[in-house]
């Protein structure tokens, strides 16, 4: 069996993160930019590698002033660090299943091995010849291990901005078919 790539379909991905203000209300907000693949060794799934890079200037709270303040020297820094990556090492549990995808998460200039909860949705031919699968992940992360550390203390106690960042991601990755697949039912 060999070794297939699987491309990242950013049009059927959300890539989404909430961190709470002034510790009383949750802010949501997203990445509009990212590209990836999957490199799938069909003999032994469970050493399938990821690799995903997500561009730090597409970030969207639908709030302008608050994206530009992500943008800047305080928080993502784009202009020195304009991606966001990650990169697999190991699959823990079933491919095909929940499992969890360790890796190396670089914010900045700082990298961290994060643990990421899968779960496979499923997966399928699509009407123009690509086979596709869709997964859910999420992950938490304390921000200040990444360098971004802005945040001003209130009256009251507490700060800001919440230390911990709730990640989701919904993806699809999909991969054309080969002419010996095409007719027959596909195993991912």
């Amino acid at each position: 069996m060999a070794t297939k790539t699987w491309q990242l379909d950013l049009a059927h991905t959300n890539i989404e993160f909430a961190v709470k203000h002034l510790m009383i209300a949750t802010v949501r907000g997203r990445f509009g930019g990212a590209k990836g693949t999957v490199q799938v060794d069909e003999a032994n799934p469970r050493a399938a590698h990821v690799d995903v890079t997500i561009d730090a200037a597409s970030v969207d709270t639908r709030q302008e002033q608050r994206d530009a303040h992500l943008r800047s020297p305080d928080f993502f820094d784009v202009a020195r660090f304009p991606t966001i990556r990650f990169v697999s090492r190991r699959i823990e549990g079933d491919p095909q299943g929940d499992f969890q995808l360790l890796g190396d998460l670089t914010i900045r200039d700082v990298t961290k091995e994060v643990t990421v909860d899968v779960s496979h949705e499923g997966q399928g031919v699509d009407p123009w010849g690509n086979y596709r699968a869709g997964f859910t992940a999420s992950a938490k992360i304390d921000r200040r291990d990444f360098g971004l550390t802005w945040n001003q203390a209130l009256e009251t106690g507490g700060f800001t901005v919440g230390h911990e960042v709730k990640l989701t991601v919904d993806a699809e990755i999909f991969r054309a078919l080969q002419e010996s697949e095409k007719g027959a039912k596909v195993a991912a």
